[in-house]
């Protein structure tokens, strides 16, 4: 069974943030390390990166182990596995919504069109 409805939320929130996003890419470059090193990747503070990290460690997409007095925080890949295929599952839905807008579309375009010319061949 997949994510539940909550789950899904709370994981497209964390996405919709770009600089959560950032903060996500710059761990998916340097893989294992600390909020003082993204911090000194990124335009933000550290105690930004430490929000930004919480939040992304609620919905499991990152996880930090503490090592003496620093916390190493890592990707999870499974999670973001599972975040892809959550994303993917919704971009099939839509565009099966848009293929049926379309399909709509273009079958009252084709009417419309046959009408017209209706009318068209009434005149002559």
């Amino acid at each position: 069974m997949g994510p539940s409805l909550a789950e899904d939320d709370a994981l497209w929130s964390a996405f919709a943030d770009p600089t959560r996003r950032r903060v996500l890419e710059a761990l998916l470059e340097r893989g294992e390390t600390t909020t003082t090193v993204l911090a000194d990747d990124l335009p933000i503070t550290r105690q930004a990166v430490a929000k930004h990290l919480a939040v992304l460690n609620r919905v499991g997409l990152v996880a930090g182990q503490r090592r003496g007095r620093e916390v190493r925080y890592a990707v999870q890949p499974e999670r973001l596995d599972a975040a892809a295929d959550s994303m993917a599952r919704v971009a099939a839905q839509w565009d099966r919504r848009l293929t049926r807008i379309k399909r709509l579309a273009e079958s009252a375009q084709a009417k419309t069109e046959v009408e017209r010319k209706s009318r068209e061949g009434d005149r002559a």
